[in-house]
């Protein structure tokens, strides 16, 4: 049994992180604001560490913004390989996203410190590109509602199922190959359009909306997102569920 910490444990992929684990039998430390540890201000952080043999960091902060998202990755990160070079942590994993070192700004370059940060560190790192999760579709689709029209990016991508790239953290965590080079990826098993995901979620929904893909020129990536930058590359891990398969099966 393998004692392991999982940062953002109550987020969109920390939870399912969470779940695999404790079905594999594993010692679970849940750090999260809420669990009373706070990867920001570091309280709680020492004792959450305490015995851990791997760092699992799916931690994100409250904005999307290039800035403050870059300050929260740079911050949790240097607290995190603190803490855990003090706590004789022997591996940090981090899940990221495919694409972004196409990125030239937003998310995706802080993104991309992060990475940078985490490699530099003094803890033994391996990360995980993973392609938008099956449950960013309806947080899109909500920022982009507008009346009875819903706006969405022209976004290829192949997306794939948190719980899938939970069940690959755990076990790039576990693995005993050495941490390599090149960043492992994740997806889904076939390329989708955003706008049309968004189609079988009003349909199933029964909703009376109209869904319009458009450009975003605030987006520095938006041209990357709509001419495939987000696909993953040869070496990427393929697995299911579909979107359709997913939505299908969610209550």
């Amino acid at each position: 049994m393998t004692r392991i910490a999982v940062a953002g444990a109550t987020g969109r992929v920390g939870r399912h992180v969470v779940d695999v684990l404790h079905e594999g039998g594993h010692d679970v430390v849940a750090i999260s604001r809420s669990n009373g540890v706070d990867v920001i201000t570091g309280d709680g952080l020492a004792a959450a560490l305490e015995g851990a043999e791997v760092i699992i960091d799916t931690s994100t902060g409250p904005s999307a913004e290039q800035g403050p998202a870059t300050e929260f990755f740079l911050t949790a990160t240097k607290n995190l390989q603190e803490a855990g070079v003090k706590a004789g942590v022997r591996r940090l994993v981090v899940v990221s996203i495919i694409g972004i070192d196409k990125s030239v700004g937003g998310y995706g370059a802080a993104k991309m410190a992060h990475e940078r940060a985490t490699l530099a560190g003094p803890i033994p790192a391996r990360i995980l590109r993973a392609a938008q999760f099956h449950e960013l579709v309806e947080m899109l689709m909500g920022w982009g509602r507008q009346g009875d029209v819903i706006y969405l990016p022209k976004m290829r991508t192949q997306i794939v199922a948190a719980r899938t790239v939970a069940e690959a953290l755990a076990a790039l965590a576990l693995s005993d190959e050495p941490e390599g080079e090149r960043p492992a990826e994740i997806a889904g098993p076939s390329e989708e359009y955003l706008p049309d995901l968004a189609q079988l979620v009003v349909a199933k929904h029964g909703e009376q909306v109209k869904i319009e893909a458009v450009s975003r020129p605030d987006d520095p990536d938006d041209a990357l997102n709509a001419d495939g930058g987000l696909l993953p590359g040869p070496h990427a891990t393929l697995a299911g569920p579909t979107f359709a398969e997913w939505l299908s099966a969610a209550a």
